[in-house]
């Protein structure tokens, strides 16, 4: 089996407010110009940012001002992009242009402070990997390295899988982050879990032991997007 050909999309682990500010930071537009642009009133899409509202009969006029799949930013289903999607039944579907961005891949040793690592201008110095997710400014790839999230059902992130991290996401139970030592900046990529209020670090390989996170832990941001590169085979 070549594992290389495999993506994966974790963007239905967002909230619709995450997946708003995605839409409209990936449109670069303000909430007053996608309110005029869709015809909404502003408000309505600071409620929506600001997680207040969960549902909305304009999130397809929405979707279609940023660019966006509809299914995606409704309820975070398929990818960000709209490929193919028609925005009115009586309209022939029209081919839309698939939009991607360039992340830098950094090392484990500067996730630790990545943020200080991407603004001293080591960008430059690093390969450049595409996604067609919108991370944020200061959102980066990292090349996985060891076996404490490879499992054999469900998700796995093999040695060498690329993920992408966003700084600026706020993890939520049940999605994958990265995490640091605040006293040595060791980084580490694991699961984010909760059980009676506790937050912990889960590999998805059971050889590994789960951590809890306390005030020697901070999160570093939420992965996005992974991919396997071209270039790696499994067999």
């Amino acid at each position: 089996m070549q594992d290389h050909k495999r993506t994966y999309k974790l963007h239905c682990m967002t909230t619709l407010a995450e997946r708003m500010k995605m839409a409209r930071a990936y449109a670069k537009i303000t909430q007053r110009e996608l309110a005029e642009i869709a015809g909404v009133e502003q408000p309505a899409i600071s409620q929506m940012e600001r997680g207040k509202t969960l549902k909305s009969a304009h999130l397809i006029t929405i979707a279609k001002a940023c660019g966006v799949s509809p299914d995606w930013l409704a309820s975070g289903t398929g990818g960000m992009t709209a490929e193919t999607s028609g925005f009115d039944s009586n309209v022939e579907m029209a081919l839309q242009p698939i939009r991607s961005f360039m992340y830098p891949e950094i090392s484990w040793v500067q996730a630790g402070s990545a943020r200080e690592a991407i603004d001293m201008g080591n960008v430059a110095l690093c390969s450049q990997h595409s996604s067609d997710v919108w991370a944020g400014e200061d959102a980066f790839w990292l090349r996985v390295s060891g076996d404490s999230m490879t499992s054999s059902s469900g998700n796995s992130f093999p040695e060498g899988f690329l993920i992408l991290v966003a700084p600026d996401i706020e993890p939520r139970h049940g999605q994958f982050v990265v995490a640091r030592m605040i006293d040595t900046n060791e980084a580490t990529f694991k699961q984010l879990a909760r059980d009676a209020g506790e937050l912990y670090l889960k590999p998805l390989n059971s050889s590994y032991p789960t951590k809890a996170i306390d005030e020697t832990w901070e999160i570093v941001g939420t992965v996005v997007d992974g991919k396997m590169p071209k270039s790696v085979f499994l067999m």
